[in-house]
């Protein structure tokens, strides 16, 4: 029987966050092994927990979930980090999609929708709220200035595009690297020359990107 995947809130408003403990517990897939609206105990949690996804909330008092992924990041931190936020705010977005998160969620989403997506997230996929999709089709629009997509697409190899294609599916580096039989550093190193070549910041925008070119191509 598969483990359940271990998640960590941080989150200041405590009704929230137990309330989002309880419906992820009750999925039986996943379990909350921390919750705190303390950013400064989230390093330790994570060091304690090794979680499969950091689920963060964008506004706190003493720290803002984006400045907070900073730290963690630059002490070293590497798990995956999906924001779950009121703000729908496009610089909000473009922010955390630069910071390279797995998913950028909205509270005022269907409660069964967010678990979801929470589970898919844990799980390697890419996640961002559906209302927030034009707002990022406008961001990938406007990224590159002066060059056509259909160029840029023309700058990837063979192999870049083979794994273009399996990140618009959400799959992760592990998935991606299974798939093509090659080692997982590898994948890494393709999909950051994917993103200069196509003057992205993440996976999520690149994984958009490859949907919409593929749907101009039909």
């Amino acid at each position: 029987m598969n483990q359940p995947l271990k998640i960590v809130i941080v989150e200041d408003h405590s009704l929230c966050r137990t309330g989002l403990t309880d419906l992820l517990n009750q999925r039986g897939q996943m379990q909350v092994v921390a919750a705190t609206g303390d950013g400064e105990l989230v390093a330790q949690l994570l060091r304690d927990h090794q979680p499969d996804l950091l689920v963060l909330d964008l506004r706190m008092p003493s720290i803002d979930g984006l400045s907070l992924l900073r730290r963690l990041r630059a002490a070293g931190f590497e798990t995956p980090a999906l924001i779950l936020t009121m703000s729908d705010a496009q610089e909000d977005l473009s922010a955390a999609l630069r910071l390279g998160v797995r998913g950028y969620l909205l509270k005022d989403m269907e409660p069964e929708d967010v678990i979801a997506a929470i589970g898919r997230a844990a799980r390697g996929e890419l996640v961002v709220a559906p209302s927030l999709m034009l707002k990022l089709a406008q961001m990938l629009q406007t990224g590159a200035p002066g060059t056509e997509r259909k160029d840029l697409m023309g700058s990837l190899t063979e192999r870049e595009l083979q794994i273009l294609e399996h990140l618009a599916r959400g799959e992760s580096n592990k998935t991606i690297a299974r798939a093509l039989e090659i080692s997982h550093d590898t994948v890494k190193l393709h999909v950051r020359h994917i993103l200069a070549k196509l003057n992205l910041s993440s996976r999520v925008e690149a994984a958009v990107f490859a949907v919409e070119a593929r749907a101009k191509a039909r």
